[in-house]
């Protein structure tokens, strides 16, 4: 084995257990990793955290996106100790909604900084070599997205469609207009940009994804 790719080769297969196929809404057919893998898997490599690994949050904010929604980030390092000697800063950045516009209204969440901290983890140990076999296009993964098709108005659109059609209005109403992935309600800047950028319209959460 290359001494290089120890690790890597060690964390790069997920269990089946540690893998859920999601089943709904728009990241259907994707496939979510158990953050407690990546735990496990670096207590084994490593060491308990604190005394193999560990890490440091450099920054929490919170950032405004469309439609009064809020996304909150946090900003890690990572430090794992190897061969006994310990690493250079890891880093990674992990985002959650703290303010989400559904169909309901607007939900706010108190553990929007925890979910934040748990993807920064899953993203720095990505870095290593975790759940390699995943992300290296051998399964569909909660990041992945397909190409989006081209985004073409039907010759005879009469101006009015289903949000979730996928089609452009002629007479576009700003107070209508919808994602066509999760169906938040998004503003007329957020539409054309999604529109001309990835052809089709999404919200501020939606567009995170498929970039």
């Amino acid at each position: 084995m290359n001494e290089n790719l120890k690790v890597y080769d060690n964390v790069r297969s997920v269990p089946d257990t540690a893998q859920t196929k999601i089943g709904g809404g728009r990241l259907k057919g994707k496939t979510d990793i158990n953050p407690m893998w990546r735990i496990k898997s670096l207590t084994e490599q490593f060491g308990p955290c604190g005394v193999g690994w560990t890490y440091t949050i450099t920054e929490k904010r919170l950032e405004s996106g469309a439609n009064s929604e809020v996304a909150a980030f946090v900003d890690i390092d990572l430090f794992i100790k190897y061969n006994g000697e310990w690493s250079e800063a890891i880093p990674g950045t992990g985002g959650s909604s703290f303010v989400a516009k559904e169909k309901t209204g607007l939900y706010t969440s108190d553990e929007c900084f925890k979910m934040a901290l748990t993807d920064a983890i899953s993203v720095a140990c990505k870095a290593l070599g975790f759940g390699a076999d995943i992300y290296w296009n051998q399964d569909k993964t909660k990041y992945s997205e397909k190409p989006s098709e081209p985004f073409k108005a039907p010759a005879n659109d009469s101006g009015t469609k289903s949000r979730t059609s996928g089609s452009i209005k002629k007479d576009i109403d700003p107070d209508n207009l919808f994602c066509v992935n999760c169906e938040k309600q998004i503003d007329l800047k957020v539409y054309k940009y999604s529109v001309e950028k990835q052809g089709k319209p999404l919200c501020f959460n939606c567009q995170k994804q498929v970039k």
